[in-house]
């Protein structure tokens, strides 16, 4: 018994001692901006799960959203400091490379999170929403609202950035295809000869953004009665917008985040319906990832059929059409973060 025991207690000595090992292995989170709700969460999850691990986790973030120089010089430091691997959401996704591409050659894993850069096999692995997927469900639930109404739609499209990073291609080029609209280079926004387009403009992700821009394009069409926004703090913008001029109750808007912001601004009537992802699952699958390459150097695998890690989407509305599976707000509630 007495041998039982102290065989035991040689288990729980290394089992303790195992956190201290793992300390030595670091990673790094390297965010668009610190304030927008959905990386706030990813850090969040990334941070839980770099604690349960016992990993060292550094973040960063670029002062606004399209802050390019700030990342590069994050995975700079990265590189220095000995990381074993970088959760990156880049601003620019093709500008970034050549840093990630440093990093790789140093052995560090660099895995895209939500954002894929541009190729994606740029990095070592991307876990991320399907974002094309994201944008076609609020395209065609949009288009089954408006049913006969959508052949004559007036359509204001709020993208991300001038930079086109690739979730914000694939998020408006995934909607224009769900609403109906063929797509000339599926790779880019903007090059459409739909006459129901009134126009594109940018967001930069955040609230003032979506009110500029849904100002300018009012300026070029004031009767827009559909509205694509990148996301929901850019929605929440162009309501404004729409407000100031009495229309915030006859333009439908749509978005894709799902954050508990923007699935309260469902169930006041502030957006129709948005496209939920899940960032703190991707930020907590990317450490359990960085963990596997410093213990035995495997590298994560891509979804079946895809060329990333699906980390999933749900289309959240009230208002559910056919031929468009979707969830409720009160289950979008339960699911939602921020």
């Amino acid at each position: 018994m007495i041998r039982k025991l102290l065989a035991a207690g040689s288990v729980l000595a290394v089992m303790a001692a195992a956190p201290a090992v793992a300390a030595d292995t670091s990673a790094c989170l390297i965010t668009k901006t610190d304030t927008n709700p959905f990386f706030v969460k990813m850090k969040e999850g990334a941070t839980a799960k770099a604690n349960e691990l016992g990993i060292e986790l550094k973040s960063f973030a670029g002062k606004i959203d399209g802050d390019h120089e700030t990342q590069v010089q994050a995975i700079e430091t990265c590189i220095a400091d000995g990381a074993k691997g970088i959760l990156l959401t880049a601003s620019d996704t093709s500008s970034i490379v050549p840093a990630v591409k440093q990093a790789r050659d140093a052995g560090l894993l660099v895995i895209a999170l939500d954002t894929p850069l541009s190729p994606i096999d740029a990095a070592d692995a991307t876990f991320a929403t399907d974002n094309f997927l994201a944008g076609e469900l609020i395209g065609k639930w949009a288009a089954a609202k408006l049913g006969d109404a959508a052949a004559d739609a007036r359509i204001g499209m709020l993208d991300l950035a001038v930079s086109q990073p690739t979730v914000g291609v694939l998020r408006d080029q995934g909607f224009l295809q769900g609403f109906g609209i063929d797509l000339v280079d599926p790779n880019k926004w903007g090059d459409e000869t739909d006459p129901r387009i009134v126009g594109n403009d940018v967001t930069a992700g955040n609230e003032e953004g979506g009110r500029r821009a849904m100002e300018n394009l009012l300026a070029k069409d004031p009767l827009i009665n559909v509205v694509y926004t990148i996301n929901e703090p850019a929605a929440a913008g162009a309501y404004e917008a729409l407000k100031a001029i009495g229309r915030e109750n006859d333009v439908l808007i749509v978005s894709v985040d799902g954050g508990c912001p923007g699935v309260q601004n469902i169930k006041d009537g502030v957006i129709g319906a948005t496209s939920q992802q899940y960032p703190l699952l991707m930020a907590s699958l990317g450490i359990e990832a960085i963990k596997r390459w410093a213990d035995n150097g495997e590298k994560p695998e891509p979804t079946p059929g895809k060329d990333f890690f699906d980390t999933g989407v749900a289309l959240v509305t009230d208002q559910p059409v056919d031929g468009v599976e979707s969830i409720s707000v009160a289950e979008g509630t339960d699911r939602c973060w921020g």
